[in-house]
Order: C-alpha cells, then structure tokens, then sequence
C-alpha cells in the first residue's frame, strides 16, 4: 500500500523589516506559514532605527504610540506577553503645544483636564470642543475600529464601506470640520496638527483624521523603553521565537514573476528561493518599479504611482545637550507666527518657508536610558516639500537649516542652547531617498488625501499578481503606527485564505 506524502508547509516571504514587515511575519509564522522576513539593512526597524553616538541614542523613528492592544496583540495570538520583551512606558501630557505669541496649551487624557486647558485659552469653544471630542469618538469607531484593518481587495469592499464614510463626512477635511466647531484659531491647531504625524495636511486630509484625538485619549500615549529601534528589536526576537527566518543586510533586487504569479525572491548576494506567497513592505513605487522591473504590471504601475500625489518630506534634527530638562516635555509643538500658510508653503506651493513649525521630541524626560546620567536626547522634526517640488541641494541647505532650527528651539526654551551642544546632526528628504528607497524622498509615501484612501490606495493584494501583497504606510490604510500595523493585520487575512 503506497504513502501519501505529507503537503509541504506553506512559505511566505516578506520583503522589509519595518513595523508593518515584522507584524506581517510575526502573523503568518503565529499561523503555521513558514516566513522568511529579508531586510536591506544591518538592523530590523525600518525607519525605527537607533542610531548609538557618543553613548547617546538617538532614535529615527515613530515618537508616538498609542493603541498598545495593537501590538500586544502580536505576541498574544501565540499565547506569549509582549511585556517580557519591551517595556511601554505612559506619556503624559500627550502633547504641550506652544506658540509665538506665548499661549500655551497641554494635551491630555483625563478629559476634566483637557476641558480646563480649553477653558482657560477659549473659553467660548466648550461646546464646540465637545462637539468635535463626539465627531472624534464617531471616526475612531468607524475609520479605525471597523475599516482600518479590514482589505479592500475590490470595488465591492468600497462600496460596502461607503455609507460609513458617508456618515463621517469624509470629503470635508480635517480642518474644514475643526473650524467649523471651534472658533480660536489655537485651538483649531491643537486639534488638528496631529495629521502631520502621518503626513498629512490638516487642510487637505479627510476629516476621518480626526480619530487621532480619540484615540490618544482613549488608549494613551507610550514609548517603548530604549526607542523605536528596541520595539522593532524585540518584534523581530519574538518572530524567531516562533520559527521564522530573518535575513538582514540583503537587498531584495528582484521579484519573479511567471504568468500573474510571483515566484521567486532573488536577493543583492544571490540567494534565490521560491515561495507559495510573497509580501512587500518596501516603498510602493520601489516595488513596483525597480523590484518589478521588466514586467508590465510592474510598469504600469509605476506609471499609475508617478501620477499620484506625494507626502512631504521631513527634515530632521537630532541634538544631545549637557543637562536635564525636567520642563520640556516628551512631545512640544512649536507652532509658527502662520499655520495655513506654512502648510500651503510646503504641501502645495514647494517653499522652504522662513517660518518654521518644530514637532520637537525629548524622550530622555521619559526614558533616561537614552542618555547617559545629566545629559539629554532631543529631536526636532520639520515638515519640508519633497524633492519633486523642492529639488534643492540638501547638502548645502541641510546645515542652515539644522542652525536655524537649533535657534529656535533655543529662543523658545532653552537660551544657552549652543553652549549646551555635545553632539547633532541632521537627516534630509535625500537621507530618507537613499537609504529607503522613498520616492521623492517622501516621509510618509502616498499623501492620504480622500482619493488615495481605502480602495483607491494600493491594495493589500495585487489587482493582477495573485500572490503578491503590500504591507505598511503605502498601501491600505496608510501611515502611522496603528494604520501600518492595520495594513499587517489585512494582508494576513487574505494571505492566509489564499495560500490554505
């Protein structure tokens, strides 16, 4: 009597080792598929990277996280507890937000707080600030809790989800909802600005990003213990826990295709293997036009994502100085003297504005690790055009910029900032294209307008390859967090339907 033989496993590979390649793979090896996770550079993170410099880190990625049941998740769906791994550590105040003219504004979670602050700067938008903390709670539910891990595969899963975005008033934008509900400008800005953080204008964006607010308030605001970089390190560690391969510092150079299959993941050394599915967590355009090249999906493509609009660049400073700054708080946004304005300067009109708006980060006031004892971690992150509408020599602007930058950090909070100077350096929209392959050296990828969401952003899976699907902040729902890892959770439900 013959054997059958037993069927081979399944096998997945995942190209890309950021936030949304690690929760891809930790899901499909959570779910029997054995996944193999191949990243182009020597340490897993992606843009969470840690950079180690005269015994500082400095941290190159996401400074805000919330909705921590996201990622416990990863860990939970083997029966493991994130908590062993990496440490979430609370930050509050979410947000102090500061302007020229000296208002000052804190952003909290106790909502009895939140309604001192707005009574005590605009004491006439009460009723408006509730207004738009219900709009907020409506957006969350629907945009985020609902659709924002559900695939949109098809036209028919548009369609399904149209009348909740209808409800949401999805073609207004964020700030068109904002003024209609409040009247101070401050706080117009306070509730809006958080759409910079996925690469969004406040004035452009579907007023569906209003669930930020929401969701800060409902989940909290943490940091990982040691930064971006040891989340994204203890992801991969728990990915290797249950079985997976990760192959690090290997371009991925070419995806094979036969008929409208993927088959083949051939990397820069020359290793070559087969697999059932494959997933990409690399730029969208890079995918296609460089991994894809010589096929026709993957030139057109190209062709589709060049006509598409682009998130702006962002320029980043990072400083370390002598002293503690139990004052500054882990996030401060320093607002310029124009907000509409400055936005148009750099979404629409691609100036370098003279007039700056600084998210600045210190997350030594959290995490002292991250220095070493009296001395301090700080990065300031401005918006800029990116290079299709700003194609300046960041070589030679780069180091007037961070100056002007520094300046004013240091007229707004710290006066002695240039004595206090141990180490900085910047990072440019030409850092962010060489090193991830950004396209047009965006910080976000595809700008999440209304027409570049849901079904009309690049799907989960492919429209033509059958077996090949995008993960992270260019495909469905987009950047952020817990969009990417929204995008992991999609992408795992139709990976695990297709290749049973």
């Amino acid at each position: 009597m013959s054997m059958i033989p037993p069927l081979a496993p399944r096998r997945a590979c995942v190209i890309g080792a950021g936030f949304g390649g690690l929760a891809l793979a930790i899901r499909l090896q959570a779910s029997g598929v054995e996944t193999v996770l191949v990243e182009a550079r020597d340490k897993v993170g992606g843009r969470a990277y840690g950079i180690e410099r005269d015994g500082f880190t400095f941290d190159t990625g996401p400074t805000l996280f919330t909705d921590p049941a996201a990622l416990s998740e990863l860990w939970s769906l083997s029966g493991h507890d994130m908590a062993a791994d990496i440490e979430l550590m609370p930050v509050n105040p979410f947000w102090r937000l500061n302007w020229p003219d000296g208002a000052q504004f804190d952003l909290t979670g106790d909502e009895a707080s939140l309604t001192r602050e707005v009574a005590r700067v605009a004491p006439g938008d009460l009723g408006g600030l509730d207004d738009f903390l219900h709009y907020s709670a409506a957006a969350l539910a629907e945009g985020y809790r609902r659709l924002g891990s559900v695939p949109f595969p098809d036209f028919r899963a548009a369609v399904r989800a149209l009348p909740a975005l209808l409800r949401q008033q999805t073609w207004r934008s964020l700030w068109s909802i904002a003024s209609s509900q409040v009247k101070d400008d401050h706080l117009r800005q306070a509730l809006t600005f958080q759409a910079l953080l996925i690469g969004a204008s406040p004035l452009s964006t579907s007023a569906v990003q209003a669930l930020a607010v929401k969701l800060e308030q409902d989940t909290g605001v943490w940091w990982p213990r040691g930064g971006a970089g040891q989340l994204a390190d203890a992801m991969a560690k728990h990915f290797a826990r249950l079985g997976g391969t990760l192959r690090l510092h290997d371009p991925v150079v070419h995806l094979h295709t036969l008929g409208n299959r993927a088959t083949e993941v051939e990397t820069q050394s020359g290793w070559k293997e087969r697999f059932d599915a494959v997933a990409s967590n690399a730029d969208v355009m890079h995918t296609y036009r460089e991994l894809l090249s010589g096929t026709q999906r993957g030139s057109e493509m190209a062709r589709s994502l060049a006509r598409k609009r682009y998130s702006p660049g962002v320029f980043l400073v990072h400083f370390a100085l002598e002293g503690s700054w139990p004052g500054i708080q882990h996030h401060t946004m320093l607002f310029g003297p124009r907000y509409k304005g400055l936005l148009e300067d750099v979404f629409d009109h691609g100036v370098l504005p003279q007039d700056q708006m600084i998210l600045l980060d210190h997350p030594t006031v959290t995490d002292p690790s991250m220095a070493p004892p009296g001395k301090s971690v700080f990065r300031a992150m401005v918006p800029v055009a990116h290079l299709g509408k700003l194609p300046i020599d960041w070589d030679t602007i780069g180091p007037m910029l961070e100056k002007r930058v520094i300046d004013e950090v240091g007229r707004r909070l710290i006066p002695d900032i240039h004595d206090r100077i141990v180490t900085r350096f910047h990072y440019a929209p030409r850092d962010f294209a060489l090193d991830f392959n950004a396209y047009l050296g965006s910080g976000w990828g595809l700008e999440p307008v209304l027409s570049q969401t849901a079904w009309l952003r690049p799907h989960s899976r492919d429209s033509k390859i059958a077996n090949l699907y995008l993960v992270g902040a260019g495909a469905h729902p987009g950047a952020g967090v817990p969009a990417v890892l929204g995008s992991a959770r999609a992408a795992a439900k139709l990976m695990l339907e297709d290749i049973k």
